[in-house]
């Protein structure tokens, strides 16, 4: 049986307030519709159509990676309006279509396995995913037969009394007869106070003809939508929950799970220790046996295995095995660390790539380097590398010393073995072996103070 799918993200959404798409909002570093169509593809839909409105270029532009096609909505006329615009993508194919909406991420891959075996199985024409719920005000309810099978779909305000006390809702997620779809789609009309053409006319429609109409009823979270930020922040602690409790039954200690804030494509090893206050985001990867304790930011970067960090900030980077970092350090993009270097407190790294065992203790600024391996940087080390109008290379051998206070001025060279003494401005290239020192000689003035009568 041949599934493909619908995407609704044509929705302006005032509500939210905002410039952008409401579609492209960020839950866990990931835009909503993005989320829907990599859950839809991971239940193994692989042809999907979104339908798209407001925003159309911005949300193209955000979605073209999952190779997908797009319908235009040119005038937001109602759910029903928005799949019509897909018959062209539905045209000449047979099978099942599901329905989903580009503002309700927290759908699972599972659920919606469960909703297409659901659906073919029994039969049905349609299939409603529903929820029950406490406080049905506002939703459409389900009416079932005896049988079990929807009867029809009624609006809050369309209720009898007895409907009022319904609480199966419509979650606004369907999956149709991709022929009865598109006959019915033609028959729906817009008499409404809205003026909208709704999708859930195409069930009655169904049921007018005796077809069969089925409703599986699945968690409410899962089909709640996101209308506001208030339903954004909502949408983001649920799927923070579910992040951080695959990421414990995968072998990770949280020790404060609800204040560890960790993105949906962030991969963590067993036995690594996450402290609250952490916050990975991006295509972050953090090894086995880390420790991650409070107050890091850690995006996009490789953090291989035994690697302790502090309080620090790591951008695009790679901190290699057996290495400490921080507290207070920031390692900027394009940085390589190597292993078991120690990366000390207000120590900042740009574009550089620091060599194994090198020790930056403290209050050091190293910026388009190449440092080698066993080196040590004294306190108040500067790599100066910008000079007015260009970045420029300092390249560091192995095994130096490098002395505190010390500028290197850019482009410099630093071979092997050599020492820099402290205070020294270097702005010449240092040979293997030597011993470096730019400073001017120490000259003490004798009784200086007391001639010019400075004695307090």
């Amino acid at each position: 049986m041949y599934n493909c799918a619908i995407i609704l993200a044509a929705g302006e959404g005032k509500r939210m307030k905002s410039s952008n798409p409401k579609v492209l909002h960020k839950v866990c570093g990931r835009e909503m519709v993005n989320i829907v169509i990599d859950t839809v593809k991971k239940a193994q839909i692989e042809n999907i159509d979104v339908v798209i409105g407001k925003g159309s270029d911005e949300v193209k532009k955000h979605t073209e990676s999952r190779n997908v096609s797009y319908s235009f909505q040119e005038k937001q006329l109602g759910t029903g309006n928005a799949v019509l615009c897909s018959v062209s993508f539905l045209k000449d194919k047979k099978g099942t279509v599901a329905v989903f909406t580009g503002d309700a991420p927290l759908i699972k891959e599972d659920t919606i396995k469960k909703m297409l075996s659901f659906h073919n199985e029994g039969g049905y024409k349609a299939t409603i995913l529903t929820s029950l719920v406490k406080d049905p005000s506002g939703y459409g309810r389900i009416i079932r037969e005896k049988s079990g099978e929807v009867s029809k779909i009624v609006e809050h305000k369309d209720c009898s009394e007895e409907e009022l006390r319904v609480n199966e809702i419509n979650s606004g997620m369907y999956c149709f007869d991709i022929e009865s779809l598109t006959e019915s789609l033609d028959k729906i009309h817009n008499d409404n106070a809205q003026g909208e053409y709704y999708l859930t006319d195409v069930i009655e429609i169904l049921k007018g003809q005796g077809k069969k109409v089925g409703a599986l009823p699945i968690p409410f979270e899962e089909t709640m939508g996101v209308n506001s930020r208030v339903q954004l922040s909502e949408a983001e602690r649920i799927m923070r929950k579910r992040i951080n409790i695959k990421h414990m039954k995968n072998g990770v200690t949280l020790i404060d799970a609800d204040n560890t804030y960790i993105e949906l494509d962030v991969k963590i090893g067993k036995d690594t220790i996450v402290y609250p206050g952490n916050v990975l985001q991006g295509n972050t990867v953090v090894g086995e046996n880390c420790t991650l304790y409070p107050n890091s930011r850690i995006q996009n970067s490789v953090i291989q295995n035994n690697v302790t960090i502090q309080s620090s900030v790591i951008l695009d980077s790679t901190i290699g095995e057996s290495t400490t970092v921080g507290p207070f350090a920031y390692i900027r993009p394009e940085s390589t660390i190597g292993k078991s270097v120690r990366i000390g407190d207000f120590v900042e790294v740009k574009k550089s790539t620091i060599g194994d065992k090198t020790k930056v203790s403290h209050l050091t600024y190293i910026g388009d380097a190449e440092v080698g391996s066993g080196c040590n940087f004294g306190c108040g080390t500067v790599v100066v590398n910008y000079d007015g109008r260009k970045k420029n290379k300092t390249l560091i051998g192995n095994n130096s010393f490098i002395g505190c206070n010390t500028n290197l001025i850019s482009p410099v060279k630093v071979n092997d073995d050599t020492y820099i003494a402290a205070g020294s401005t270097i702005t010449d290239e240092v040979p293997e072996g030597a011993l470096a020192v730019a400073r001017a000689r120490q000259i003490n003035k004798e009784n200086w103070v007391y001639k010019k009568g400075l004695k307090k």
